[in-house]
C-alpha cells in the first residue's frame, strides 16, 4: 500500500511540476542532460525512500534537494564535467541564498529563464520550439514531432543537436536584457502558442483536450504580458489564447467526445475570458502594422461574438485570413482560409482551394486537410469521395475523440 501511495505521489508531483524541477536544475547547473539525469535519479530515490519514510509534506521540494545532490555527485564522478565544479563554486553564493528545502510558492523566473535559453538565436527557430516543448511543456518526442509534421526520429535528432548546441556554445540560462528582447521574443511566443495548441487539441491519446498544457500556456502568456506590457504581440497572443480557451467547456460532451463548433452550446463559453481577450485585443491591434497573433485573436473574437455559425461574420473572417497570409503565410493558414471561404461562398469554392492546397503536398500527413475535404464533399452530396477522404483522415489522426468523430461521419455516409 505504501509503495503504491509513494508511486502515485511521485507520479503526481513529476507530472504536474516536472518543468519547474528541470528549469531549476538547468538554471543551477547549465546542462539540460544533467538536469534530466539528476531529476530521474531523484525520482528513483523517492520511490525507494517514501514507502519507508513516508511522503514528505513538500514532495517537490524534496525532489529538488535530492536532485541537486545527485547532480553534484555526478559532476564529481565524471571527469568530462570537471569544469562545472568551477561553475558551481562561482554560483555558490547564489545557491546559498536558496533555501535547502524551498516551498515552490512563487518561482516563475526559473521557467522563463529556461524558455529564453531554449529560444536562443544561436539555435534554429524549429530547434528552439521543439526543445522548449520537450522540456517546458513535457511533451514526448513523438508529440513534438506531430506538432511539426515530421517523423519522430527526425525530431529526436533535432532535440539532441539543440541540447548539444546549448552545452557546447555555453548558452546562458537567463532572461535576456531589453536590447535582446526584439530578437528573442518571437521564438518564445511561438513556443507558448504551440504549447497551447497541443492543449487545445492533443495530437494523440484518449482525450481531446490537455487542460494542463492550455493552462500552462495561458499562465506563461500572462507572465510575459506582465513583464512586457508594451509588446503588442504579447497582448495579441494572450488575447488569442483566452478567446480560444473560452470555448473549452463546450468542446467535449459528458463522455469526453468531441463537439464541433456548429454543435456547441455557446452558453457554456466563458464570458469572462472572452471579455478579457477583447480588452487585450484593442492595444494589440492599435498602431502601425499588425502581428499574426493579434490577427488570429481578431478571428477568434468574431467567432466568440456570433450567436451561431450561420450568423458569423464570415466575410470579415476571410478578410482577416487574407491579412494573416500576408503577415505570416503558411499552409495551415491557407487551410483555415479555405474553410472560411466555404462558409462564405459555398462548399465548391472552399473545396477548390483545398484541392489546390492538397496538390502542393505541404500538408501531407496532416489529418485535418482530408477531414476538411470530406466535410465539404459530404455537403456537396459526393458521398463516395467524402467517405474516401474520411478514411484518409482516419489513417492520419492520433487523437481518439477526433477519430470517433470521423468514424461517426463515415458511418453516416456508408450505413444503408
Amino acid at each position: 500500500m505504501n509503495e503504491r501511495r509513494a508511486a502515485r505521489s511521485v507520479e503526481a508531483v513529476f507530472r504536474e511540476d516536472r518543468s519547474r524541477l528541470l528549469a531549476l536544475l538547468a538554471t543551477r547547473f547549465g546542462d539540460l542532460d544533467l538536469a534530466e539525469e539528476s531529476a530521474s535519479e531523484a525520482i528513483e530515490a523517492a520511490l525507494q525512500r517514501w514507502p519507508v519514510d513516508g511522503v514528505p509534506d513538500r514532495p517537490l521540494a524534496w525532489l529538488l534537494t535530492t536532485a541537486r545532490r545527485k547532480a553534484i555527485d555526478r559532476i564529481r564522478r565524471d571527469r568530462l564535467h570537471a569544469e562545472r565544479l568551477a561553475i558551481l563554486q562561482v554560483e555558490s553564493d547564489r545557491a546559498a541564498a536558496l533555501p535547502a528545502d524551498p516551498g515552490f510558492d512563487d518561482i516563475p523566473d526559473e521557467r522563463l529563464q529556461l524558455f529564453f535559453t531554449c529560444c536562443h538565436p544561436a539555435l534554429s527557430l524549429e530547434a528552439r520550439t521543439a526543445l522548449t516543448l520537450r522540456f517546458l511543456a513535457d511533451l514526448t518526442t513523438p508529440e513534438v514531432a506531430r506538432a511539426f509534421l515530421v517523423p519522430t526520429p527526425t525530431m529526436a535528432q533535432r532535440i539532441v543537436r539543440a541540447k548539444r548546441k546549448i552545452r557546447t556554445a555555453r548558452i546562458p540560462f537567463r532572461v535576456p536584457g531589453p536590447d535582446e528582447l526584439s530578437v528573442r521574443l518571437p521564438g518564445v511566443l511561438r513556443v507558448v502558442y504551440l504549447v497551447f495548441t497541443e492543449g487545445y487539441a492533443a495530437t494523440s491519446g484518449s482525450d481531446l483536450l490537455r487542460p494542463d498544457l492550455a493552462d500552462e500556456a495561458i499562465r506563461l502568456a500572462r507572465i510575459l504580458h506582465r513583464l512586457l506590457p508594451a509588446e503588442r504581440e504579447v497582448a495579441g497572443l494572450l488575447a488569442l489564447l483566452l478567446l480560444t480557451d473560452a470555448r473549452r467547456a463546450a468542446r467535449v460532451d459528458a463522455e469526453g467526445g468531441q463537439v464541433l463548433l456548429e454543435d456547441q452550446d455557446r452558453t457554456l463559453w466563458d464570458a469572462d475570458l472572452i471579455a478579457e481577450g477583447q480588452r487585450l485585443l484593442v492595444p494589440a491591434l492599435t498602431g502601425p502594422g499588425v502581428g499574426p497573433y493579434a490577427v488570429q485573436a481578431a478571428i477568434a473574437a468574431l467567432h466568440d461574438e456570433a450567436p451561431d455559425v450561420e450568423s458569423t461574420d464570415w466575410p470579415q473572417i476571410v478578410a482577416l485570413y487574407d491579412v494573416l497570409l500576408r503577415v505570416e503565410p503558411s499552409p495551415l493558414v491557407a487551410l483555415n482560409r479555405a474553410v472560411a471561404v466555404a462558409m462564405r461562398d459555398g462548399p465548391e469554392a472552399g473545396l477548390a482551394l483545398l484541392d489546390a492546397l492538397d496538390g502542393t503536398g505541404e500538408l501531407r500527413g496532416y489529418h485535418l486537410l482530408p477531414a476538411a475535404r470530406a466535410d465539404l464533399l459530404r455537403r456537396l452530396g459526393r458521398t463516395a469521395e467524402a467517405a474516401a477522404a474520411y478514411r484518409a483522415a482516419l489513417d492520419l489522426v492520433g487523437n481518439e475523440p477526433e477519430r470517433s468523430t470521423f468514424t461517426r461521419r463515415l458511418a453516416d455516409l456508408t450505413d444503408p
